[in-house]
């Protein structure tokens, strides 16, 4: 290709999920000239169109129905709902899913940001190719458009693992799959008990479905401490949902009618039947296949692209952002690196320079950490001390019918500083951006005890566990 066909642009932002829209955005506002490359025909990525915001639409579905049935307690009676799925998977499509897209693709617009829909892939430091499809048509004669760049934003996000004895098809499914299925199951089994396949084996459970989980960790929702996973699966279980741990899932066979999974439960060779089953045990990120390898930038075992706390990478017109970095694979993570990446391509002195990136499970009831745990701070040589405040001593709580869980504070035992928090109950995906505050800005614990709360709310525990860690206790 002759140097009089290559194109050349300011910024490139390659992917238009949470990450790299949000880029393409800052950079504009910072007077950058940007250009948006994305592979499918629509702006958001998987978070938008295939994850966080379909799968919370179908989840609060869940939630009406369930709480249209537990009514008695509170004097109401009347006729069981009746779920029509075909609308309600219109609704998640077109009033929430395309409402979300249309109005990424307006900002973009409003910011005078150029999309080239393609595939990206990298010939060097300084040039890429965008393809008309994905990298098997690298192959072609058709060697697509050629650019140059001044800076260049890596956004291309993850995909689901897939395990090789459980192949993707029609019955085996990823979670974009159990997003968009067409009638909701007699019965699904979950292999992966983490954050999707928690959320999503909830909102089937509401629905309907007999659910059962297969995880092969101690307990569901690994990656949180015991004592929150367990008020989740107290709750599943009373849903009907059958919850396996510590059990192994061998193979499936999937036909037309639905799928066997054979396991190895309390060891044990079971068959167990099933409408679909959901595979959910992580994602790796989109490093391959984009040319990386023809960089300067480096590329860990786990296969995240190593960035400076701006994003950098040892190519320093090359900043990555999102999944495929380290750190936990979520959107308003992503949200913050890329106003890092656009704010370091402008001068700016910007840093990922957070301490606690919070966590949420939609899952029911709702679990959400942010900073460090007590095992965590303690194996750090850090000593700390816990305050715990049950949503059972919460009058708002009780009165919604939703008095389980707790909060718990973590701090630092000399100080106060708090370094951690842990919710589970209600609303908590809420009330842990007032701790994620906290622990970012390195507040002392006393300073949420001396701020007032509103009363009655769901924040209240919040500072009565704070009341707690200063040793004048309230309400317990």
């Amino acid at each position: 290709m002759s140097d009089s066909t290559v194109e050349h642009r300011g910024t490139i932002v390659i992917g238009s999920g949470p990450g790299g829209y949000v880029a393409a955005i800052r950079a504009s506002e910072l007077g950058q000239k940007v250009t948006l490359i994305e592979a499918t025909d629509r702006v958001g990525g998987i978070c938008l169109n295939e994850g966080c915001v379909p799968s919370k639409a179908l989840i609060s579905v869940g939630h009406r129905i369930r709480a249209a049935h537990d009514t008695d307690q509170y004097g109401l009676s009347f006729e069981a709902p009746k779920l029509d799925f075909a609308k309600t998977q219109h609704w998640k499509q077109h009033d929430v899913v395309e409402r979300m897209t249309r109005g990424v693709r307006g900002l973009l617009k409003k910011h005078d940001v150029e999309i080239v829909q393609g595939f990206a892939t990298l010939d060097s430091d300084t040039v890429l190719r965008v393809m008309p499809a994905g990298p098997q048509q690298f192959m072609s004669v058709d060697l697509g458009r050629q650019f140059t760049f001044d800076d260049l934003i890596i956004a291309t996000g993850s995909r689901p693992i897939e395990i090789p004895s459980f192949p993707w098809g029609d019955r085996v499914i990823d979670s974009t799959g159990a997003l968009n299925l067409p009638e909701v199951p007699k019965r699904m089994i979950v292999i992966g008990g983490g954050y999707i396949g928690t959320e999503l084996a909830g909102a089937y459970a509401d629905m309907g479905a007999k659910v059962i989980i297969l995880e092969g960790s101690p307990s569901i929702l690994p990656l949180f401490e015991s004592d929150l996973s367990s008020i989740v699966t107290k709750r599943l279980e009373a849903k009907g949902v059958e919850i396996h741990t510590g059990v192994r899932a061998r193979d499936v066979d999937e036909d037309a009618d639905g799928v066997q999974v054979f396991v190895t439960l309390n060891d044990e060779e079971e068959t167990l039947e099933a409408d679909y089953c959901l595979v959910t045990v992580g994602r790796r990120p989109n490093t391959d296949n984009i040319g990386l390898e023809f960089t300067s930038v480096e590329i860990d075992n786990h296969g995240l692209v190593v960035t400076d706390e701006q994003g950098r990478t040892a190519s320093p017109h090359i900043y990555a952002i999102g999944d495929i970095t380290a750190g936990p694979a979520l959107a308003h993570k992503a949200f913050f690196q890329a106003k890092t990446a656009a704010g370091a391509i402008a001068g700016q002195p910007t840093a990922n320079d957070y301490i606690g990136v919070p966590a949420v499970c939609f899952s029911d009831p709702e679990v959400a950490t942010v900073g460090v745990t007590k095992d965590e701070a303690e194996k750090q040589g850090v000593a700390v001390e816990t305050a715990k405040f049950p949503f059972a001593g919460n009058a708002r709580a009780v009165s919604l019918g939703e008095p389980d869980g707790f909060v718990r504070l973590v701090s630092t035992k000399d100080e106060g500083t708090l370094i951690g928090a842990q919710i589970v109950g209600p609303g908590a995906s809420d009330l842990i951006s007032e701790l994620s505050l906290a622990v970012n800005a390195q507040m002392n614990v006393e300073d949420i005890a001396l701020t007032i709360h509103p009363h009655p709310t769901l924040s209240e525990p919040i500072a009565e566990a704070a009341d707690i860690a200063i040793g004048y206790p309230t309400h317990i």
